[in-house]
């Protein structure tokens, strides 16, 4: 009945229903009741324009059909090209066609390449126009599929390029909270798709491409750039032929004159891309040489400028000489044959370090050009026939006193030794004796490193060079600065800490740590034995030199293994013999039971033990808890002690060898986790009851921490229930009275992190013990830190680098369980302990991602401008590292506290504690992230009270109340 009525409204109802049934049942049509609808629908498009929508979303549905007769889907888009007046739809409807377009094109390919050139044109008519970007994507892909999949375009490729081109470049801004999520970036992609398909859109293409880049606009310059990149992907010398001239000219002169970084790398870019493509382009032999013309108009108008090193246009003219000459093997020949000359000269004829430093620098962009290609042929490389003098301008950039020379000369020396067979042996040994002087002599620490770093990545190249000459030569030095002929302490000092640094540094291959592996532990032995508080710092700098050896020996299994079979042995041994009851009595002179020593072994040993094999560990792992446990010395180097290890039994006479569990932890906590622990349970019975019952915080925290470590990664089961009953029941007591509840605390909070870090059941009954324990007078403020230790990272144990079972929101699950019960409980505390649950809360939001913490931020806000009011300054200062960066994320809501918020800012900028005045001034800056509409009230004001940190008598502080005040 609807579709026959006379009211075309009504025929419009009717068809809408009969489009929407189509739209759930396509697929479920035959063909003879396909082809029946088709005709009804194609007829209807000569109906009332109110319902051809209706008969659109129709055609739509029977475009998905797959049992579509061959010749109906040219059948329905003639009829659409024909009937329809597209762009006069709304835009609902104009997308209904591009759909039906791209279900034909999709299914119908080779129907409708029948239709030839008429569909480019027809597509072309329904196309033009179109304003509205969510058409604009899928056109754009329509016109994209018509080019890659080989449609005809017949005589309409200008119209198809004019239809595309006049939306380049890009001008779009989404409007605000738009629901449809398109960016002019999506739009930029999509049509530079389209532009840079075809070299038939050339001649159209790079004139409209000049223009853009002549204009002001600084988007279409960029956009410009980039569309001509992608084009000299496809293109050949034939496209651009014409048009290389005026390219040129407008690349040169934005990189001349652009204050745009952006504008600069893109401009470099295209250049290089430039370049790349004509060097493609195979050269029939009548045809001119393009590219050779095109290199010789970069060198006439760059080169000259090379001749003046102290001129703002030497940089810009380097610049495009090297992109040009990164293009390809032949443009980088081509260049630096004319330019490698010419800045030796350079170099000759200035001679000041500023000039010099300019020329190197250059130089040095051309040297980094040659490594991209590899090893070269001697015949071939401008660089091997300047082989002497550039050898020569970088030595004496090395002998230079000006230190940023130096730097230079460092760096084109290691781009150099990376080129295979540039440096000769003799050339070989003169880099090592200016590296040695460079790192163990000059006087500039930056220059002493940057050859350390220069050893480092060079010794691997060249292993036997390095082991031959640097290695010996470093030993000699270290003797003799432990020798100290007639030199002060200091100078003797820091060249042993230079010698320390460049051993480890050059220990980059594994041939070399086994030269200097042996010399660091040597010296190690010897330090240790004197009692000076000086000897302590030198076992220290050694330690630090070990872990530096330890952690570039990782990637390398044989280096790995190597290191951890004989460093591991021979410092248990030293520490071992240094805890021996009969030197007891010197124990303040055992540099090796420093606390500040074992610290410095704790990331040696664990370096060397993470990235054991698992096979390689269990073997290390059966000698060394023996050794703990049972005192089992044999597998030590020099293991003839005076007494027996156990480190374990009661006695003060032992306290010593107790300390020594901290390289117990080191080494077992960072175990692969599938590694096997011999005697286990009975090590965590030991270590639990150590941690309850020592008197030094030292050892009773390592084995706090070791007994965590074990237990994180326990296999779930009947064993680790136990044993955490058994340190539950170990702790409660202590915790509850007497003499040790600091280190109860210590254990509960570490066991803690431990359970919390792998989501177990009972991490949140301890957790309740801790809020429980913020209450309490004497341990509340230790435990309100404690917070930060069961959020924070942790640098020896519980850590994914020592294979710690670590899950991946768990700051955000303890957040969500815990908060709630912190801000319950300061609601409730008595006003002597509410300090600690503020301090508890801001330790635990100061951890949390910066999203999740913004989500969560108007149920807070209230309590954290509450913590600013407390006098502790540790709460105040987590709380303003806490607000900073919200302040930016979400100014929104700040907004709505912007009165209370300047008020604490400003009041604690006179804090007596300097770091505090530091984050106050840091958040007062941040406050101008505002609306300006909500701080303009306020500028007068704070403009006012921030004129006294201008006169703060601590620089930092000064500093940051410079910044604030300006920008308010």
């Amino acid at each position: 009945f609807c579709l026959e009525n006379t009211d075309p409204r009504m025929r419009g109802r009717g068809i809408q229903l009969l489009s929407h049934v189509l739209l759930q049942c396509y697929s479920l049509l035959q063909e003879k009741e396909v082809l029946h609808l088709v005709l009804f629908y194609e007829s209807r498009l000569q109906d009332n324009h109110l319902v051809i929508p209706s008969v659109l979303q129709g055609l739509r549905a029977l475009s998905m059909c797959e049992v579509l007769s061959p010749g109906l889907a040219v059948s329905v888009l003639k009829a659409i090209f024909q009937e329809v007046h597209v762009q006069s739809l709304l835009q609902l409807d104009r997308h209904t066609v591009y759909s039906i377009i791209t279900n034909f094109m999709s299914t119908r390919e080779e129907e409708l390449k029948g239709l030839g050139a008429n569909f480019t044109f027809g597509f072309i008519q329904v196309m033009d126009g179109e304003k509205d970007p969510r058409n604009l994507l899928v056109a754009f892909q329509i016109v994209h599929d018509l080019i890659a999949k080989d449609y005809a375009l017949g005589p309409f490729v200008e119209e198809l390029f004019e239809v595309t081109s006049c939306y380049f470049p890009v001008d779009f801004t989404p409007p605000p909270n738009d629901p449809h999520g398109i960016q002019r970036e999506d739009l930029i992609l999509s049509l530079r798709a389209v532009l840079a398909s075809t070299t038939q859109f050339a001649e159209f293409l790079l004139p409209l491409l000049i223009e853009k880049l002549d204009s002001e606009l600084q988007s279409a310059k960029l956009d410009s750039l980039q569309t001509l990149t992608a084009c000299c992907a496809i293109y050949g010398q034939k496209e651009l032929q014409e048009f290389l001239p005026s390219l040129w000219s407008s690349l040169r002169r934005e990189v001349f004159q652009t204050a745009s970084e952006k504008i600069e790398t893109e401009c470099l870019a295209a250049l290089r891309a430039l370049s790349a493509c004509l060097s493609r382009s195979v050269l029939s032999s009548d045809s001119e040489d393009l590219l050779d013309s095109f290199l010789s108009s970069i060198l006439q108008d760059c080169r000259h400028h090379l001749c003046e090193p102290d001129m703002k246009l030497v940089w810009p003219s380097a610049k495009l000489l090297q992109a040009a000459a990164g293009a390809s093997l032949r443009t980088y020949h081509r260049i630096t044959h004319s330019v490698l000359p010419l800045l030796l000269e350079q170099h000759t004829k200035h001679t000041q370090s500023s000039q010099r430093r300019t020329i190197l620098e250059m130089l040095l962009g051309f040297l980094e050009l040659q490594q991209k290609w590899g090893h070269v042929e001697e015949d071939e490389s401008p660089l091997l026939s300047h082989q002497a003098p550039v050898c020569s301008v970088v030595f004496s950039a090395l002998l230079d006193p000006s230190v940023q020379l130096q730097l230079v000369g460092i760096k084109a020396l290691t781009v150099l030794g990376s080129l295979q067979g540039f440096l000769s042996s003799s050339n070989l040994e003169l880099v090592v004796d200016h590296l040695i002087r460079l790192a163990l002599h000059e006087e500039d620490s930056q220059s002493s490193e940057a050859a350390m770093e220069a050893a480092g990545s060079l010794a691997p190249t060249y292993p036997k060079v390095f082991s031959g000459h640097m290695v010996p030569r470093l030993e000699e030095e270290l003797q003799s600065g432990r020798a100290g002929k007639g030199e002060s302490y200091h100078k003797r000092h820091s060249l042993q800490q230079r010698c320390l640094q460049a051993l480890a540094a050059v220990s980059t291959h594994t041939s070399i740590v086994k030269e200097t592996v042996p010399i660091l532990l040597q010296h190690l032995q010897k330090v240790q034995k004197g009692t000076e508080a000086k000897n302590t710092q030198d076992v220290i700098s050694v330690c630090q030199s070990l872990h530096r050896v330890a952690l570039q020996c990782q990637q390398d299994a044989e280096g790995c293994w190597y290191f951890h079979q004989t460093v591991m042995p021979c410092l248990l041994a030293m520490a071992v013999q240094a805890a021996m009851p009969e030197s007891s009595h010197t124990l303040p002179g055992k540099a090796l039971l420093e606390e500040e020593v074992l610290a410095a072994m704790i990331p040696v040993i664990s370096a060397a033990t993470t990235h054991l094999s698992p096979e390689l560990a269990a073997q290390s792992v059966s000698h060394v808890v023996p050794l703990f446990l049972d005192g089992d010395v044999s597998f030590l180097p020099q293991n003839s002690f005076p007494c027996s290890f156990q480190p374990f039994r009661d006695g003060e006479h032992l306290e010593a060898q107790r300390r020594l569990v901290a390289l117990l932890m080191a080494f077992v906590c960072s175990l692969p986790r599938d590694v096997a622990i011999p005697q286990q349970e009975w090590l965590l019975r030991e270590l639990l009851a150590l941690s309850c019952s020592c008197n030094c915080p030292f050892t009773a925290t390592t084995a706090a921490k070791c007994f965590a470590g074990l237990v994180n990664k326990h296999p779930a089961g009947q064993q680790l229930d136990e044993i955490l009953q058994l340190a539950v029941n170990r702790m409660e007591p202590s915790l509850a009275e007497g003499p040790r509840r600091t280190q109860a605390l210590t254990l509960l909070l570490w066991v803690t992190k431990a359970l919390v870090l792998r989501y177990h059941p009972l991490s949140s009954c301890l957790t309740d013990k801790l809020l429980g324990l913020l209450g309490d007078m004497e341990l509340g403020p230790a435990t309100a830190d404690g917070f930060s230790l069961l959020m924070a990272e942790s640098p020896d144990v519980l850590h994914k680098g020592c294979h710690a079972d670590v899950r991946i929101m768990f700051r955000q699950r303890f957040f969500t369980d815990n908060v709630p019960k912190l801000v319950q409980g300061f609601h409730g505390a008595g006003p002597d302990v509410k300090a600690n649950y503020l301090k508890g809360l801001s330790h635990v939001l100061n951890h949390l991602p910066k999203p999740v913490l913004v989500t969560e931020l108007p149920t807070l806000l209230s309590l954290l401008l509450e913590a600013l009011s407390c006098s502790d300054h540790v709460v105040q200062l987590s709380t303003l590292s806490c607000l900073h960066p919200l302040l930016l994320e979400a100014p929104q809501i700040m907004s709505l506290h912007v009165d209370t918020l300047v008020t604490k800012f400003l009041n604690l900028t006179s804090s007596p504690t300097m770091a505090v005045r530091i984050a106050a001034l840091r958040c007062a800056h941040a406050l101008t992230s505002l609306p300006t509409t909500v701080l303009l009230p306020y500028k007068g004001r704070v403009i006012r009270a921030l004129a006294k940190p201008l006169d703060d008598k601590k620089r930092l502080v000064r500093k940051e109340a410079v910044a604030a005040r300006g920008e308010w």
